[in-house]
């Protein structure tokens, strides 16, 4: 089971033969290729679950995913590797200080002292009283059955979980032109891994980014899978529940964000809408149809922001942020669209939004106005994925690193601090 990248094309050589009867010249064009192919690495669950709960020290940051702040700790996702444990005691010099590992993590989400975070189709539950030392108080397997999302990474060695990747680089020769896929005959090789791999409340629940797939609300938290919604009880933090299976009647769920009673779920075919009157039944209350795209959601009393850009994963050839009108709920209508290059996360504090652009940078408006939003600030020299917006302290991730900038003073927004990203 082998996983296959091409990196480039190194070179094309050109064999130049003298044809000495027919006095003419033939080309025979030979193409050389450097490709990869990662091997996965497999443990049983039991040692998978072990490593959950050994102290590890802090491991340099690659390949980062969603973000969740809880009090003075910032937990990073490292994709499909586990947690990065980060101290923001002192946000313009933030320390990385533990790594819990998780095989398969993509999502996280906390309570209290409580954190909630998938395990492939597992939902394992951590103590993070101390971030630096955590122990495990449940895992519930099969927490996501069925939902194609999360149970990726179960190979057939023998009931075995791929825990890691080992990277195998090749050299070939091939006498064949290109296929437009950069490949000999065009015939590529996936590993059966996820996408990701490849490339007010009871208790303080911390903030997530935009891109999160869990959302704690009070006593419950909600899971977004393929197509449904998974509800838990958490009413004991410490001993999640199932409680029930919501279909969403649509495909590619991607994100929840939660406001007051509200569940505002982003797929790539719409944004709908749920209400958490009985948080443990949530009902359907709205939709908004899109074109087919990526559609992370935020939400504030009157409007939702939703960015829709395009991509392999996403499809669609649409770039841009729509504000929709909430005045009513069970059909969210559209106020304004602004174009942009290709939009992911964002986030907003009062009147400021905040818009990671992808390879246009971080964008920062003032959003007083829906119908008239105005460019504060465009920080272009950096390749943005999500952000949290709080406090004074935007929390940015990026290519190339994670960036806090203080908007304390708006038409001052300076960086405080940049943990680069070792490549």
């Amino acid at each position: 089971m082998k996983k296959y990248f091409i990196n480039s094309t190194r070179a094309v050589v050109f064999l130049t033969i003298a044809l000495l009867f027919s006095g003419c010249l033939k080309d025979t064009i030979k193409h050389t290729y450097t490709y990869s192919w990662y091997e996965p690495l497999y443990k049983t669950k039991a040692e998978v679950f072990a490593d959950i709960t050994k102290s590890n020290s802090p491991k340099e940051i690659e390949n980062p995913g969603k973000i969740f702040i809880n009090g003075k700790y910032i937990f990073l996702n490292e994709i499909g590797k586990g947690i990065h444990v980060l101290d923001n005691s002192d946000p313009s010099s933030p320390k990385n200080v533990a790594f819990i590992n998780i095989a398969g993590n993509v999502d996280m989400a906390v309570k209290g002292n409580i954190l909630y975070a998938d395990i492939y189709s597992d939902l394992v539950t951590l103590d993070i009283t101390d971030p630096l030392h955590v122990s495990n108080t449940k895992i519930v397997e099969d927490a996501f059955s069925g939902n194609s999302y999360y149970s990726y990474g179960y190979g057939t060695d023998s009931g075995k979980i791929i825990y890691d990747w080992k990277r195998h680089d090749t050299t070939i020769i091939s006498d064949q032109q290109p296929s437009p896929q950069g490949w000999p005959g065009g015939i590529v090789y996936y590993a059966y891994a996820s996408s990701s791999q490849a490339n007010a409340i009871s208790a303080p629940t911390g903030i997530a980014g935009s891109m999160s797939r869990f959302a704690v609300v009070n006593d419950y938290l909600y899971t977004a899978g393929y197509s449904d919604l998974n509800v838990f009880n958490i009413s004991t933090p410490q001993n999640p529940t199932f409680d029930d299976k919501v279909s969403i009647g649509s495909w590619n769920i991607e994100t929840i964000f939660p406001f007051k009673n509200k569940l505002f779920i982003g797929s790539q075919n719409g944004m709908y809408v749920y209400n958490i009157n009985n948080p443990g039944q949530p009902a359907f209350d709205g939709k908004f149809g899109h074109v087919q795209s990526c559609d992370p959601v935020v939400a504030d009393d009157q409007y939702a922001y939703v960015t829709l850009r395009s991509g392999t994963k996403c499809q669609g050839f649409t770039n841009q942020l729509d504000i929709l009108a909430l005045n009513d709920l069970t059909n969210p209508s559209l106020l304004k669209t602004y174009n942009l290059t290709n939009p992911h996360g964002l986030s907003k504090d009062g009147d400021i939004l905040f818009i990671c652009d992808g390879s246009d940078g971080l964008k920062v408006y003032n959003a007083a106005d829906a119908n008239n939003l105005k460019m504060i600030k465009h920080f272009s020299n950096l390749e943005t994925y999500d952000v949290i917006a709080y406090n004074n302290i935007a929390l940015v991730v990026a290519k190339d690193g994670l960036y806090q900038y203080d908007y304390s003073n708006i038409n001052d927004i300076r960086l405080l601090s940049k943990l680069n990203i070792s490549k």
